[in-house]
Formats: C-alpha cells, structure tokens, sequence
C-alpha cells in the first residue's frame, strides 16, 4: 500500500483541506503517515499569507528533494505561483476532489498541473480530522475585498458561499461522530451568503436566489441538539458592523464560545484607505465596545500590520493607541513584507530594520496588555474542554473555556484526554494563556 504524508502550511482552512485530502487518499485505498521519511509521496498544503511562512515552505521543498520525496504541492502557492513550481506536480485550491489522480499520476512519472478555478463539492467529503474532537467546516471561499497587501484572493478567488443545508449535514454528522467543537472558517466568514443572488448553488450546481447571512447560518447551527460548541472565524469590521446587532444575542448562547476575530490591520484610517480597507478606525472601535458592553468576557482577537509602505512613525503610534485602547485578548501581529503581484509591493517600502523595531514595540505593548487583562480571570472556576495535548516537556494538556481562553493543566500522569470536560480553578497566568488545576 502506498504510504502518504500530508505536510500543512497556514490557516484552518488549510487544515481543513488536508483533512479532506487524507479521508479521500484513504478512500482510494493509500495509507495515510505521519512523518516524511516513512512517505512514498508528500503532499505539500501551502499558504501564501506571509514572507515567512512562504519561506519555510522553500526551505522544506530543498530539503524534501534531497531526500528524493516525490512531491505534490497544494494550496495557495501552487494556485498563485505555478511557474515556479514547474517540476511539481500541482493541485489548486478547488480541486481537492482530483488528489488521487494527481497522487496516481505522480507515482506513475508524470507531471500534472490542475489548478484551473472550477466549481468542485467541498462539503460532506471523506476525512482524517486532526483532531478527532474539532470539525472545521469551511462556509464559503474567496472573499469581497480587495486589499492592497493581500495575495490570497488570487489563490481562493471571489466569493462563492457553500449551500446552508450541506453546512448543516455536515455539521450533523459531526456531531453524532462525537465531535466537541465546530470551527466555522473562510477568509471573511461575515460575507457567507452575499453571493447567493447571482452564484451557483455549489450542493446542486444550480442557481438559486436567496438572501442568506452568516446570521442565518448561526441560528440554524445553535438550533441543533448535541454538545459542543461553535467558534465563529475571522469576519471583517465592514461586513461585521452590518450585523452586530444581531451576532450579539447569538454569541451569547450557550452553544457558542464567546470568542470573535475581527482584524482591524492598523490603527490609521489613512493606511486603511491605502489598504482598502472598507471601514474606519471609529467603526471598528463602535464594534468591540457594543461586544464589550453586552458580553464583558469575550476574547477578542485582532490582526495589525506593521510597517505597511508610507506608514509613518505617527500613524504607526495610531496602531499602538488603539491596541491600549481596545486591548484585545489576542494579537496577530504580522511585519509587512511585500507580497509579489500584489499593489503594494509596488509601492515605495520601508526599511526592514525599522519594520522590526514597530513589530517589537508592538509585542512588548500587547504583552503588557496581555498579561494585566488575562489577570482578570485569576481565581476563576469553571469547566474547561480539553482539546490540545501540551508540549512534552510540560506533561499538560490545554483545554478551553466558555471564552475559549486557553487553561494549561498539569498532566504528570496522562489521565486527562483530549474530550475530558473538567472543573477547574485559575491560580495563576501569563500574557498568553491561563493556568488552572482541577477542583471537584
């Protein structure tokens, strides 16, 4: 039997297609492995988001090559750089489907590119989960921005929104596979459903008027029996706003963590317009205090990007400000870096070395910040769902509270499991997570 590993770069939404690829690869009858060296072939899932993260990716295929791997590379840069990639085979981000043809003819010799955009099922496919407690589901791909620094629109395309009913299935059968947790992704989750007027049903290949929004797919999700618990995945402060209103209810019932993503990318609304970003620093701002007034516990995390071409030393202490302002829970904090075929690699760039420098001073704010809010949570008790075995050397596990803040527990005797609920009692922190021992 062929052995094959799967090797992921990036989002959830990555994870979640090399998920799909291993249940329809094993369906096809290949053995599915965890490392390279015991891998006939390897299956490269890459992300184009980040410099870095774009790095590593050709860091890994130099060394996979001198292992002589053979080598299929998927994601992102295989749909946005396929020139460079022209020894590999290559599968794009709506083919999952055709893997183990691309596996097949791989093995066989040949070089096979399919990466042209094509309207292919995405839900309700054979899967390996990575972890056998948390269902990601992706609701739609693509997006209705277009940010000047971003290169993933080229790589997922314009908006196409996943049929509500297939969500649902999909989410059910989660559920009766014992699933804990259901991570709703895509690149804006707020838009899901704003293509429905013009797009094609992707379930039924049909084309169906209707006027879906994420708020819609919301309550038919709590509505289900089981228990677990929905995260809502990243949605942008222009589509967010029109919803508010509405999200704040559901996102106060009990089948939702109290957890929202909103990137509001820098605290200027002149590099906001420059961005194209759709919304201002004031409307952002209006959000997180409406989700503050009526949900005083949620985590929040928030995206900025430092060092975006122009920006200036007082623009960049706007995004400082608005950090010690909102004081967010969570910070991706990412250095700007050029992105080839994008409009701002265009424009005139910082140096890196003053990048660094506001990506540090960032850092140490936010760390700051981090630590002082989560401080609010000492002495707290509570259950917590345990979802995340702990680095080795720490014999813990991590578990996730109502807010889906992230509680270390001490394990020394590898009793606790991922899917144990326990109570717990927080007794100390730190600027990234909580710690907690367990209580009766």
């Amino acid at each position: 039997m062929t052995r094959i590993c799967i090797l992921t770069f990036g989002c959830s939404l990555n994870i979640s297609d090399s998920e799909v690829m291993s249940g329809l690869l094993e369906k096809h009858k290949f053995k599915m492995v965890k490392t390279v060296d015991e891998a006939d072939l390897v299956i490269v899932n890459s992300c184009t988001v980040k410099h870095a993260t774009e790095a590593h990716f050709w860091n890994l295929l130099n060394k996979l090559k001198e292992k002589n791997k053979l080598v299929v590379i998927a994601g992102c840069i295989a749909q946005t750089d396929p020139e460079k990639l022209s020894e590999y085979s290559l599968i794009g981000t709506t083919q999952l489907t055709h893997i183990h043809e691309i596996v097949e003819e791989t093995l066989s010799g040949n070089i096979v590119k399919l990466i042209a955009k094509e309207l292919n099922p995405r839900l309700n496919l054979p899967k390996i989960r990575k972890n056998h407690i948390i269902e990601i589901i992706p609701i739609c791909q693509g997006c209705l921005g277009n940010c000047t620094y971003c290169k993933t629109k080229a790589a997922r395309f314009e908006l196409i929104s996943y049929n509500k009913e297939a969500i649902i299935c999909q989410a059910k059968q989660a559920i009766k596979d014992g699933v804990k947790e259901i991570w709703l992704t895509a690149q804006d989750t707020a838009v899901y459903g704003k293509d429905f007027d013009s797009k094609t049903d992707t379930k039924n290949n049909t084309t169906a008027k209707c006027n879906l929004t994420i708020i819609d797919l919301l309550k038919e999700l709590i509505a289900l029996k089981g228990n677990f618990k929905i995260r809502l995945g990243m949605g942008n402060p222009d589509h967010i706003k029109l919803y508010i209103g509405q999200l704040i209810p559901i996102l106060q019932n009990e089948k939702m963590f109290q957890f929202i993503h909103i990137p509001v990318q820098s605290g200027n609304n002149f590099i906001l317009k420059d961005m194209n970003r759709k919304y201002t620093i004031e409307e952002f701002k209006e959000i997180i205090t409406k989700l503050r007034i009526s949900i005083p516990n949620i985590t929040l995390a928030t995206d900025i990007i430092v060092g975006y071409p122009g920006e200036t030393d007082e623009q960049f202490e706007d995004s400082i400000k608005l950090l010690k302002e909102i004081k967010p829970d969570v910070l991706n904090r990412s250095k700007y870096c050029a992105r080839p075929k994008t409009v701002a690699a265009s424009l005139p760039q910082l140096p890196g070395s003053l990048i660094k420098d506001r990506s540090r001073k960032l850092s140490q704010v936010f760390d700051f910040i981090g630590y002082e809010h989560n401080k609010s949570w000492l002495k707290w008790q509570g259950e917590i769902l345990i979802d995340e075995i702990g680095k080795e050397e720490t014999e813990s596990v991590v578990g996730r509270n109502f807010a889906y803040k992230p509680v270390v527990v001490e394990n020394k005797d590898g009793k606790l499991k991922i899917g144990d609920v326990v109570k717990v009692k927080i007794f100390k922190v730190t600027k990234y997570d909580l710690r907690g021992e367990i209580i009766k």
